[in-house]
């Protein structure tokens, strides 16, 4: 049984997902540059890594743990290389206004978190426009 419209809520919801997946790693992206230029830089490491459900060699979450100026102790998760393991020492940059929702991993001179975001932004937003183009040639045609 065909559902009438099913393909276009289908590709609404595409669209959707990576476009809201596009502005969530778009703000991510200013906040890193923003506290790579300004931040405050602290000695950290990484406290655990967690692998997804159904043990997919290519989803692993990264957790990190250093202590503010303060000596507030922050934990947090961001993107990591494969190399990173449970205590790999690492470069923290946080803003101190907000220690806990900017920090990222970030070695002296390195823009790989900048790199990181922004591929992510390209890759989702990229992935968005297609599915729009797919949802306007299916709702107007091509011609």
């Amino acid at each position: 049984m065909e559902v009438p419209g099913a393909g276009y809520v289908v590709l609404a919801l595409l669209v959707a997902l990576f476009g809201g997946l596009s502005w969530k790693y778009a703000r991510r992206l200013v906040t890193v540059t923003r506290v790579l230029r300004r931040g405050v830089r602290a000695e950290g490491e990484c406290v655990r890594v967690e692998t997804e459900p159904y043990h997919r060699s290519d989803a692993r979450r990264h957790f990190f743990a250093f202590r503010t100026a303060d000596g507030t102790p922050v934990e947090f998760e961001d993107l990591a290389g494969w190399s990173t393991t449970k205590g790999t020492r690492v470069t923290v940059t946080y803003d101190p206004r907000d220690p806990q929702g900017t920090a990222t991993v970030a070695g002296r001179g390195s823009w790989s978190p900048v790199l990181q975001s922004l591929a992510l932004v390209a890759g989702c937003g990229m992935a968005a426009l297609g599915f729009a183009v797919l949802l306007y040639f299916e709702i107007f045609g091509s011609g």
